[in-house]
Order: C-alpha cells, then sequence, then structure tokens
C-alpha cells in the first residue's frame, strides 16, 4: 500500500501517447515522515501515521510536539502490517507514471444556497401567473401526515464534503520538485490537503 500527503496546486493539459489533450491536476508532496507505526497487538488495528510540511513549533499543539513540528499529519491504515518503521522518510518517488490511485479531499465550501443550485432543481414557470417563484423548491409535503419527511432535499449549506475519488491515473512524477500529475479534477481549492493512496 502506497500512500502521501499533498496540496491541491492548480489543473492543467496534458497530451497523451496518441496525441490527445488530458485533464490533468498537479499536486505538490513535500516529503513525508512516519510518525508512528501502529499494530493489531498494541494498538487494535494496524495503520501508519505519516507527517508532512513544516510548521513553527511554537503553533504545534503541546501533545503533538513529540510527533514533530508537521503542518499535516494523517493516519493511513492497513489490513497487512506495515513495513515502514518510525521516522522513514519518503517522497512522491513511491508513485511511478501508469499507477492507479485514489485522491481523497475536502470540497469547497459554497454557504448556504437554494435548491436550484443545491439538488439541481428546475424551479417554476417563469410565466402563467408566477411572480417571484422562478428557483422556489414547490410543495414539500404529503396531505393528511402533516409533516415534512426526513432527507428531504431543501435549501442548506453545501460544500464542505469529504469526497474520494478512485482510479486516478499518475501521468507524471517529479521527485527534484515534489509535485505529482494526475488524471482528472481532485476535490477541493488550490492549497488545500489530500490524501493520495496507491
Amino acid at each position: 500500500m502506497k500512500f502521501l500527503l499533498g496540496t491541491k496546486q492548480e489543473m492543467t493539459q496534458v497530451f497523451d501517447e496518441s496525441g490527445r489533450v488530458r485533464a490533468a491536476t498537479v499536486i505538490a508532496a513535500p516529503k513525508a515522515t512516519v510518525t508512528q507505526v501502529k499494530t493489531k497487538e498494541r494498538d487494535g488495528y494496524a495503520a501508519v501515521q505519516i507527517g508532512s510540511g513544516a510548521r513553527k513549533e511554537s503553533r504545534v499543539n503541546r501533545a503533538q510536539r513529540p510527533l514533530g513540528s508537521f503542518r499535516f499529519i494523517r493516519e493511513f491504515r492497513s489490513t497487512e502490517a506495515p513495513e515502514l518503521k518510525k521516522d522513514d522518510t519518503f517522497d512522491v518517488s513511491v508513485f511511478a507514471p501508469g499507477d492507479r490511485v485514489e485522491v481523497r479531499g475536502t470540497t469547497k465550501g459554497k454557504g448556504f444556497q437554494g435548491v436550484v443550485k443545491r439538488h439541481g432543481f428546475s424551479g417554476g414557470p417563469r410565466t402563467h401567473g408566477q411572480k417571484h417563484s422562478e428557483r422556489e423548491p414547490g410543495s414539500i409535503g404529503v396531505s393528511g401526515i402533516q409533516r415534512v419527511f426526513k432527507g428531504m432535499r431543501m435549501a442548506g449549506r453545501m460544500g464542505g464534503d469529504r469526497v474520494v475519488v478512485k482510479n486516478l491515473r499518475v501521468l507524471s512524477v517529479d521527485p527534484e520538485r515534489g509535485t505529482l500529475v494526475v488524471s482528472g479534477a481532485v476535490p477541493g481549492r488550490r492549497g488545500s490537503l489530500v490524501e493520495i493512496v496507491g
């Protein structure tokens, strides 16, 4: 199992071997350090905790200072016993062009949105006696029961969800610059944390 922490940089275009253009995302992934290795015997499950990026020590929680002054610390579970040891380091070279990976991240927050933007409702008609109901949800209940069912799609806060995008292909790896280019789109804004798992 291969994994790494990175930050989304930008989207770009990459030409494949046949000359077709592909949408791609550039991810900056600095060198990662293993901060802790968890085992089934001691912790009840097998996992590897890694830290990535630099941060002022004064801005790190006192409980986390023994792990190091990292910007991000995340844990990756595995079914088998991990091969890595504490203080091991690795970079983007663990991945190779052609590898299939999944990328986990948090989508952009869009604030409070209506049903047209949030759920794709069509809204009301623009004519036939309508005045200000172009983007209203319409009927939300049923007669007799006289309550709104749980799960009814309504206006509310949109975005900020954890999303996993699977089956992305690694297009190029640059260990010197610490960047990784994957096919397709990746959740989040520029600079947001993403987890790359192979």
